[in-house]
């Protein structure tokens, strides 16, 4: 118990303590500006797109997509962390070069996953928001690494980490002096197997209360369900968080990765609109989307 109260309050004197993440540090919220879109100041961004970049012509329809929605960030992997070594592991550099071109077409801004300290320099090329994908939440040499530069951080919460273990791992981003840090909570891994993880939306309180940060939420790998995402969109907004990474393919089935929990375009757009009326409700606001001039 007194533990547990001294993560929460950050006043623990010991060498233990939380230092830079907690709101002892700074008691306002943290809003990163990503080219210009601001995360963390009481508007809900977006990010969308595929799990795996697979081709250009797939990018660069979904990037559409999604920004005709409301979309200010494009989501995809180029590196694919995967269970399976035979499974697709992603496009690599060719991945990266179609995420530069999709953000050229679109404006979007563009964030995918760095698995290796020697990708850094060529990932941050390419990429606007750097993710620290839950399996590399504790590689403590990665961290470092993006700690040394100023890209914002994307930190997925591991699949079996407490909110200590995740707040800890931001802090050693932090301490290296990148400050421009959001935490994503995608669900964690219990005994329940109707869905590939449970969604502990409990995380999004629990860090607004404890860190200064942004908190984003993955409902798609919060889920695994497509027809799950959209009800968990709108109970992590009523929750509190700044933002959602959400899964969008034109044609989920033949999806190279994460089909089955990943929204169409129309699916994701009805999910958009819906999402408004919760926004607003809670006094955050998710804006309309910029339509073309005729």
């Amino acid at each position: 118990m007194r533990r547990r109260h001294e993560i929460e309050s950050c006043h623990d004197p010991g060498q233990h303590s939380l230092r830079l993440v907690c709101r002892r540090a700074r008691p306002e919220n943290t809003i990163l500006d990503v080219n210009g879109v601001r995360i963390g100041g009481g508007e809900i961004t977006v990010m969308a797109g595929p799990c795996s970049v697979e081709s250009e012509e797939q990018l660069i329809s979904i990037a559409r997509a999604v920004k005709a929605s409301g979309a200010k960030v494009l989501r995809g992997g180029a590196f694919k962390p995967r269970t399976s070594p035979y499974s697709f592991r992603g496009l690599e550099v060719e991945g990266l070069k179609l995420l530069a071109l999709a953000r050229q077409e679109t404006g979007l801004a563009v964030v995918t996953e760095i698995m290796d300290p020697r990708q850094l320099d060529l990932i941050c090329r390419y990429a606007d928001i750097l993710q620290i994908g839950s399996r590399n939440m504790q590689n403590y040499s990665l961290l470092e690494e993006v700690g040394r530069c100023r890209k914002p951080v994307l930190l997925k919460r591991g699949m079996s980490s407490t909110i200590e273990e995740l707040l800890f791992a931001a802090e050693y981003v932090m301490k290296g002096g990148n400050s421009s840090v959001m935490f994503c909570e995608r669900g964690i891994r219990t005994f329940e197997t109707s869905s590939r993880n449970t969604m502990d939306l409990n995380a999004v309180p629990m860090l607004k209360r404890i860190s200064h940060l942004p908190v984003i939420v993955d409902p798609s790998h919060g889920t695994g369900h497509w027809w799950m995402v959209p009800p968990l969109s709108k109970a992590a907004i009523a929750a509190g968080a700044d933002g959602l990474l959400v899964e969008v393919h034109c044609d989920p089935q033949k999806a190279l990765s994460d089909g089955p929990q990943t929204l169409r375009p129309d699916r994701f757009d009805q999910m958009m609109r819906e999402l408004r009326r919760v926004a607003l409700a809670i006094g955050a606001e998710l804006p309309l989307p910029e339509r073309p001039q005729p």
